[in-house]
């Protein structure tokens, strides 16, 4: 039936341990810890270990009788629920039936329970009308469904309905079901009806035969068998006529109407009941652990405080487990004995004894301390000036109570288990009260002042749940507990030990107590004493008053005066006329108790002739009887003219202690000058203690003072009446004393030298950090007096660890300073001082830094040599965490330094990848080559290794697709236009000269300067500048192409000194086979450059053959022609790719600005193509092809006559001197004959094209148009000789063909041959050729060629050209066709 839960301990109150100094002055003491300690309305005091108070009771004769507890019926909810089920118990014994309790789901229906919620919900009628009763049901925790709102409803209806209706006076019908003699199961461990008090048991007896009787309800006496007859009154009543009616007759004893009516009675107050047994000490003890260890199956040592804190509580929440324990309280030390030594009288003190018998923790002692207020109080107040004993068990409790008049409580736990204590404090005690009655109104309906009573408990957690703040401590032995004015506190008890407790009072409680006297008059509580005659028996003798008391005492007492003065004034207007003066101290205190309030009356009281014996205060004057105002008396202790003098009193005695401590205040403070004499001193002191000033620090240090200067007045007289230096003993009276004393001139110098030295040592010698330099000044005085001063070798050893410590000071000011090596040597150093807490401080210090630091220089190098890396947030906090060790750590500095490269690289990649362009190959490789050298983990690091492996990938592939092999230019150089056009030489001169020439064009945009990382670069870098950079670097090129051409061209011009002319890469002069650049104009030598391919090594025939044999008879310097100049849809699928990374290359923005070029001269080039006149000259062309045929036949007949050359060189006929070298190889006209505008645009158009390093098809046709145009006698091929004195003699191939074939009268078609080749010639070159390959050495010059092809050709045998002509198979046709056919 117990809804309870398991205890949540509440807050820990707080736990003072005082020093020997405070706990010298106990009520000082508390006064001091009171603005803490009463927050929580208690605290523990935890004496000094030494303070070991003695046992002093007599053991052996210590008996006691205990009071008995019932667990569950001291908390005050669980009592509630117990009254309940007693009334409904003893309703239906009454009415013939036993009562047991349902079980719903396997435990026990809480009847309490559903009687509050169905009675919250409206009441029975109510529930059933609107169906709550599934509410109900959910409201006590049953779970929903399974017909639980039925099952309630008929527990209800069986069992609580009919006690409700009987309590109410209601009617029922016949109709209504009432139980009879069936019975409700009963708890096992819940004995309701068995022997426990309060429950009467019912027995099943038969009923005995009755004789005929009238009914008293309806006065017939018919039905006999259902006339019922009273067991209590012998009155007699129908079943059918009772309220409520009776079904059957009850078996047992019945009661009428009239008798059950007695259970609606108010219940007796609640209280304890005293144990049968008397008690040892020892037999109590006994009992006590037998119990404890029984009930925790384990030795009482072992079991926890928390384990019995959970259990008390469980218990006192629980209806259904009675446990019964017995609690040794309020035992009068008066009758046996103190735990504490007391001078009785009655014991010889013996040891220790006489020292606690005077302390003042001492409870015999306390509440009579001069602080004390109830000292003046005479009488003996049984637990409040006189100790009470407390001796208990396991769960024994005290229930929730403030003390008497709301007075300080003090307990001692001498020995034995621990006490758990419960505290709510003073601005929550009306809380406490409220919501306990709250929560139990039943309890208080019938005993109002039940708190004041000690008898109920409520768990600390419900209290909490309403907002009411609770503490808790467990007071071990040897522990003190105090209480605070209107604190209210319970607790129970761990286990069996021995407790002490008294109260008392200090001028704090003073308003607090006029306040409780104000509570008890609107309870109607007697008083124990009244504060009125408290306070006026002070203010009557105010010199015994402490000097704070009496402050407090002048207050009090003008607070009274007030009330006082105005009550009188009251009844005095409300008719009361005649007065009389009367001592009421000297009247009982039963005797003068208001009869209304309770009050106990002193300064006034109001009575009647009509009962004496009666009295009223003056708050009920009304209350008094009935008789006129004007026939009362007002009887008083002191005159309303009295009270001034009584407080004036008490305002000097107040005022004298700040007169007296301002004096001695100035005494002590006086300098050399205005020293007071001793005389004055001893008087200050002696007033103090004739007028009981407190003891407090002031009043030590005058009487330390006083006995100090007798001391150094005696010890002076002593030095000059030996007329010695005395050393070790006349030190005592170098000491601060304000007084002035007889002592001659020379031992004042020597006192002064000493005393001097004496204050700057203990100076020195105070300081929580030694002064070096103040120390060695201090040991080259003491060195010059000649006294024996204990301080010398003190302030020595200080000196060592001042040093010491300077030494650490500066270290550690400078801590890029202080190494790891470094502070062990300190440490080292520092171990062989004398100890010191400055430095054990810094010694401790210093080694907690090294401690520190190694393991974060462990911590750091770990980090460094890492593998896989940490990432940088790892690694930030590492270096934040190690930033505050003020020392010098490498290898964190080092991480730090790695940290801040790892986010300025973090940051300039993100610079870079949120940029508006992206970055340049060679910005990313620096960044990679960084960022892998950085010891951190750098997420974008993989990021930015796929973008610079990706880029270097398609520069590598563009390389491959355009870089000769073994090509002396970049990648970069190749696609971009040409900066180093008229430059020769060696490579490095070259590089040198085309740097100048950059220097001088400070204008251009440097593409071999796009690798450098700065950031601001990046902004010029656009692509637009970079493509106008381009622009203007072809723009120069065309205009530097121009300019060399002409200067190339006006070589030929110089025939007169063609010697001094440099040609060629070697810039020598000409020799030998030389070729002519068709972009540069230039002349190269046949040795110096690759020769170009020729179509002689395979036959072609038509226009196909034509453009083959033209573009590979074109020839372009290496200079010129500087890569494989791939085609523009290889190009295309280059910059494709491109595209597709996140990163910028120069040599990719060259590509771009290459292919835009070249695609804008392909543009134009299809324009010029495109006009009429070229689109003709293709067309002719076209034509003319098989001019070209016959061209070709004749240059293979070259090899025919190259047996000639030797003789035609031989001939002097063609000796003839040349102006210049150069000759023609050709004399036939031009082909095309083209306008010189149209010319002029494709010979532009032509040098254009052949600077792109891109082959389009457009540049072909261009260059076919060109040849065609140009006539025959334009050298491009030379060979050129040295014949007598230089001359120069160059012949054109076709020209020799020419003449030779006029010297042997050899006939030459005008067109193309149409017929089948019938010449077997071109096979016996092959032949030829052959030969000429395998000669060794090969020939290097034309007379050599022309000597070895004559051998060559006279040793072909004949058989193998016949056997050349026989297989040829145009012959074949030819024999066929009877030697003819249709051309």
């Amino acid at each position: 039936m117990s809804d309870f839960a398991e205890f949540v301990p509440p807050p820990e109150c707080p736990v003072f341990e005082p020093s020997w100094e405070d706990f010298s002055d106990p009520l000082g003491f508390i006064n001091k810890i009171r603005p803490i300690a009463e927050r929580t309305g208690i605290c523990k005091i935890r004496p000094p270990e030494d303070w070991a108070p003695p046992f002093a009771c007599d053991v052996r004769n210590f008996r006691f009788t205990p009071r008995v507890q019932r667990l569950n019926e001291l908390e005050a909810l669980t009592r509630v629920k117990l009254n309940f089920l007693d009334q409904i118990a003893k309703f239906w014994e009454l009415q013939g039936s036993r009562l047991r309790f349902p079980h719903v789901e396997r435990k026990i229906l809480d009847l309490y329970q559903l009687s509050k919620i169905v009675s919250s919900e409206g009441g029975f009628g109510t529930v059933c009308k609107e169906k709550r009763w599934s509410k109900v049901a959910s409201r006590m925790g049953f779970p929903p469904g399974k017909g639980m709102g039925s099952l309630l409803r008929s527990h209800f209806e069986r069992i609580l309905y009919p006690y409700e209706l009987f309590q109410s006076g209601a009617t029922l019908t016949v109709s209504t079901y009432w139980p009879t003699h069936r019975e409700i199961k009963e708890p096992k461990t819940l004995h309701i009806f068995g022997s426990v008090p309060k429950m009467v048991g019912l027995e099943i007896v038969p009923i005995p035969q009755i004789d005929l009787y009238m009914c008293l309800m309806c006065g017939r006496g018919d039905e006999e068998d259902r006339l019922l007859l009273c067991d209590g009154c012998d009155d007699s009543y129908h079943t059918f006529c009772l309220i409520p009616p009776l079904q059957d007759v009850p078996k047992g004893d019945w009661r009428c109407p009239k008798c059950v009516a007695e259970c609606s009675k108010p219940r007796e107050a609640f209280g304890f009941e005293q144990a049968v047994r008397e008690y040892t000490l020892q037999s109590f003890g006994e009992m006590a652990d037998h119990f404890k260890s029984d009930y925790f199956n384990m030795p009482v040592h072992m079991v926890p405080t928390e384990l019995v804190e959970k259990e008390f509580w469980r218990l006192v929440s629980s209806i259904e487990e009675d446990v019964i324990v017995e609690y040794g309280a309020d035992i009068s030390s008066k009758e046996v004995g103190s735990g504490f030594p007391v001078r009785d009288g009655k014991r010889r003190l013996l040891g220790d004894q006489e020292e606690y018998a005077n302390s003042g923790w001492n409870l015999n002692n306390m509440p009579v301390l001069e602080q004390s207020v109830l000292t003046h109080i005479n009488v003996d107040i049984s637990g409040m000036k006189v100790p009470w004993l407390y001796v208990g068990m396991c769960f024994s409790s005290f229930c929730w109570h403030i003390e008497d008049h709301w007075s300080y409580s003090i307990n001692f736990l001498h020995w034995g288990e621990p006490k758990t204590w419960y505290g709510v404090p003073a601005h929550a005690a009306e809380q406490l009260e409220s919501v306990m009655k709250k929560l139990a109104p039943e309890l208080f309906d019938s005993q109002p002042d039940l708190l004041h009573q000690l008898v109920t408990i409520m768990n600390p957690n419900v209290l909490m749940e309403h907002g009411v703040p609770v503490f808790r401590t467990n007071q071990c032995a040897g522990e003190f507990v105090v209480t605070f004015p209107r604190a209210y506190h319970s607790g129970f008890n761990q286990g069996y030990n021995f407790a002490e407790a008294v109260n008392f009072c200090t001028a704090d409680w003073l308003p607090m107590g006029r306040q409780c006297v104000a509570h008890y008059r609107r309870l109607h509580r007697y008083c124990v004493f009244s504060h009125e005659e408290l306070l006026c028996k002070m203010a009557a003798d105010p010199e015994s008053l402490d000097v704070e008391l009496a402050a407090a005492v002048f207050r009090e007492m003008g607070e009274m005066m007030e009330e006082e003065t105005r009550l009188r004034k009251s009844v005095q207007e409300m008719g009361v006329l005649s007065s009389e003066q009367e001592v009421f101290e000297l009247v009982p205190d039963d005797e003068r108790q208001c009869q209304k309030c309770k009050t106990t009356c002193f300064l006034s009281a109001l009575t009647c002739p009509c009962s004496p014996e009666r009295l009223v205060c003056l708050h009920h004057a009304k209350e008094l009887c009935d008789c006129p105002l004007g026939n009362k008396c007002l009887r008083y202790r002191y005159d309303l003219e009295e009270f001034p003098s009584m407080l004036y009193g008490v305002k000097s005695r107040a005022q004298s202690y700040d007169t007296w401590a301002k004096r001695v205040t100035e005494a002590l403070a006086a300098d050399h000058k205005n020293k007071k004499d001793l005389i004055e001193l001893k008087v200050l002191l002696e007033d103090a203690e004739d007028r009981k000033y407190p003891e407090n620090s002031l009043f030590r240090r005058l009487r330390e003072m006083v006995k100090e200067a007798e001391t150094c007045s005696s010890v002076a007289q002593l030095l000059l009446s030996r007329k010695q230096r005395h050393r070790s003993v006349e030190y005592k009276i170098h000491t601060h004393t304000p007084l002035l004393y007889p002592c001659s001139l020379l031992l004042n110098c020597l006192l002064e030298n000493v005393e001097d030295f004496h204050e700057r040592a203990q100076l020195a010698l105070a300081d929580e950090l030694p002064d070096s330099s103040k120390l060695q000044a201090l040991l080259d005085l003491g060195g010059g007096l000649d006294v024996e001063l204990p301080e010398l070798p003190r302030l020595k050893q200080e000196l060592q660890q001042a040093r010491w410590l300077d030494e650490v000071r500066v270290m550690l000011a400078e801590p890029h300073r202080v190494t790891l090596e470094l502070m062990k040597r300190l440490i080292d150093s520092g171990v062989g001082l004398a100890p010191h807490h400055a430095v054990e401080k810094a010694m401790t210090e210093l080694q907690e830094i090294l401690t520190v630091s190694e393991r974060w220089e462990d911590k750091a190098r770990a980090c460094l040599q890492a593998r896989p890396r940490h990432s940088m947030l790892t690694l930030e906090n590492i270096v934040i965490e190690a930033r505050n060790i003020p020392a010098y750590l490498p290898n964190v500095l080092a991480l730090r330094e790695a940290l801040h490269k790892a986010k300025e690289w973090s940051a300039k990649v993100d610079a870079i990848q949120s940029g508006s362009n992206y970055a340049y190959l060679e910005q990313l490789e620096s960044l990679l080559a960084r960022g892998r050298s950085i010891p951190v983990r750098l997420d974008p690091l993989p990021q930015v290794e796929s973008q610079v492996a990706s880029a270097r990938a398609w520069r590598e592939r563009t390389a491959r697709t355009f870089l000769k092999k073994n090509s002396t230019y970049t990648l970069l150089q190749v696609l971009s236009p040409r900066v180093d056009i008229g430059i020769y030489g060696n490579s490095k001169g070259k590089r040198k000269r085309v740097k100048e020439l950059l220097e001088k064009e400070r204008g251009g945009l440097d593409l071999e300067g796009l690798s450098d990382l700065d950031e601001s670069y990046e902004d010029a870098c656009d692509p637009a500048t970079v493509v106008a950079a381009f622009k203007s670097k072809e723009q120069k090129e065309v205009e530097a192409i121009h300019s060399l051409r002409a200067a190339n061209l006006a070589k030929m011009a110089m025939s007169d000194r063609i010697e001094e002319v440099k040609f060629c890469l070697c810039r020598k002069t000409a020799s030998g086979f030389m070729l002519q650049c068709e972009l540069c104009k230039d002349w190269f030598h046949g040795a110096c450059v690759p020769l170009p391919k020729t179509g002689s090594q395979k036959k072609l025939m038509g226009t196909a053959g034509w453009q083959s044999n033209s573009k590979e008879a074109k020839f372009l310097c290496p200079l010129c022609q500087r890569s494989r100049r791939p085609r523009l849809e290889t190009i295309l699928s280059l910059l494709v790719s491109l595209q597709k990374l996140p990163v910028r290359l120069p040599e990719g923005e060259a590509l771009q600005c290459l292919t835009e070029r070249a695609m804008g001269w392909q543009d134009r080039a299809r324009q010029a193509l495109a006009t009429d006149e070229l689109s003709s000259a293709l067309a002719k062309l076209s034509v003319l092809s098989q001019r070209m045929v016959e061209q070709a036949a004749r240059e293979k007949t070259e090899k025919i006559i190259n047996a000639e050359l030797q003789k035609a060189a031989a001939n002097p006929d063609l000796q003839q001197p040349r102006k210049t070298p150069l000759v023609p190889r050709s004399l036939e006209p031009p082909v095309l004959d083209l306008s010189s505008p149209a010319k002029a645009q494709l010979e532009e158009l032509m040098m254009v094209g052949d600077l792109l390093e891109v082959s389009l098809d457009e540049t072909q046709h261009i260059w076919r148009i060109l040849e065609a145009t140009h006539p025959p006698s334009e050298e491009r091929f030379l060979q050129v000789m040295e014949v007598g004195e230089r001359h120069w003699f160059i012949y054109l191939f076709l020209y020799k063909t020419k003449i030779l074939t006029h010297k042997l009268k050899m006939s030459v078609f005008p067109w193309p041959a149409y017929s089948p080749d019938m010449s077997p010639i071109e096979h016996v070159w092959n032949a030829l050729d052959r030969l000429v390959q395998l000669r060794v050495p090969v020939p290097d010059n034309v007379q050599q060629l022309c000597t070895v092809v004559a051998e060559e050709w006279d040793n072909i045998p004949q058989a193998t050209i016949n056997s050349l002509i026989n297989n040829m198979r145009r012959c074949v046709m030819l024999n066929e066709a009877n030697g003819h056919s249709r051309y």
